[in-house]
């Protein structure tokens, strides 16, 4: 499975809510993410299985592309989600089989959630890689599996961060990165309802899902610079701004640069209290901010320590203890 690298970055701002005034004049609220299951209760064609298919997304369905490099969102709902190189929330169902895979969605259903194939697929950052495999459809194709699941989206689905297919019919569910159901405090789960008996999902044994915490790390080239809970390198973004808040970056970028979710400050060692606040944003989620700076994680660091995102463009870099800048390299 290859990777690929760079980044497509969105050339129109997205301005987000604050929730400290501190960082901007008044506030904007911005569209909140629908509850869970939202869309299976919102739709009785979509209730079944699978629903109707054949009208599904009309015009904004995202297809059947490669998944490309995976990456990590937090779901104010469902916690960590699964998420395409697009954005797009990848999704399970219940009525397959992990060990051996095996998809059941064929036909009007394979329309109404679009397999997503096998091959140029890179596992998340902060995700276990062996958890990525291929089944063979009945058609001949291959479809990618995580922890042994084949991997769908949703025709209704029609922009980045959309989880409208979360619990439709009952028996879809969007993924977490080691191939359970995404929901919160997930981590060591049971199985539950179409997991089976040895799922193949893994035990959650790679790298750990964040702590929820920020930290300062040191580093021979950066010096002093923040990190998240898994020490993970911190980035900041020299288009976004912070008079008013607001984050240029969104789809393939934020697919790129995960946000940093929201961190308490007992849970912020060493880090600048000055602007510590977060956002709102139109995709629905929420991203911690530095001196009023929205942060980000880089999908190209693999490991702790990893300083992969410094100076990627001239626009990214990390940042020091203060919420500013580290342009040293």
């Amino acid at each position: 499975m290859g990777i690929k690298r760079g980044t497509t970055l969105a050339t129109v701002a997205v301005v987000v809510a604050l929730t400290a005034t501190a960082c901007g004049q008044g506030e904007t609220k911005a569209g909140a993410v629908k509850p869970a299951g939202a869309a299976a209760q919102a739709g009785s064609e979509y209730g079944s299985d699978y629903g109707s298919g054949g009208d599904a997304g009309a015009g904004a369905n995202p297809g059947t592309k490669a998944g490309g490099q995976l990456a990590i969102a937090q779901n104010e709902q469902l916690g960590q989600v699964l998420n395409d190189s697009a954005g797009f929330t990848l999704y399970r169902f219940d009525k397959d089989t992990p060990k051996p895979p095996k998809s059941n969605c064929d036909g009007d259903c394979a329309k109404a959630w679009p397999p997503v194939p096998a091959g140029d697929v890179t596992a998340a950052s902060g995700m276990d890689a062996s958890v990525l495999g291929e089944v063979t459809r009945s058609d001949g194709s291959k479809q990618l599996t995580v922890g042994g699941w084949p991997v769908y989206r949703y025709a209704k689905d029609t922009k980045a961060g959309d989880v409208n297919g979360q619990g439709v019919g009952g028996t879809w569910f969007a993924l977490a990165p080691d191939g359970k159901k995404a929901a919160k405090g997930a981590a060591g789960q049971g199985s539950g309802s179409g997991e089976g008996s040895g799922s193949g999902a893994g035990t959650g044994s790679g790298a750990a899902p964040a702590t929820g915490a920020l930290s300062v790390a040191k580093d021979p080239k950066l010096g002093d610079h923040i990190v998240d809970g898994n020490g993970m390198t911190v980035y900041r973004f020299k288009k976004d701004t912070a008079w008013p808040m607001a984050s240029n970056c969104t789809g393939d970028c934020l697919a790129k640069w995960p946000v940093v979710p929201p961190v308490d400050k007992a849970n912020a060692k060493g880090i600048i209290e000055k602007g510590f606040s977060v956002l709102d944003r139109p995709d629905g989620k929420k991203q911690q901010s530095v001196d009023c700076w929205p942060i980000y994680t880089f999908t190209g660091d693999k490991k702790p320590g990893d300083i992969n995102g410094q100076g990627v463009g001239g626009t990214w870099y990390a940042v020091s203890p203060d919420g500013k800048l580290i342009t040293t390299s």
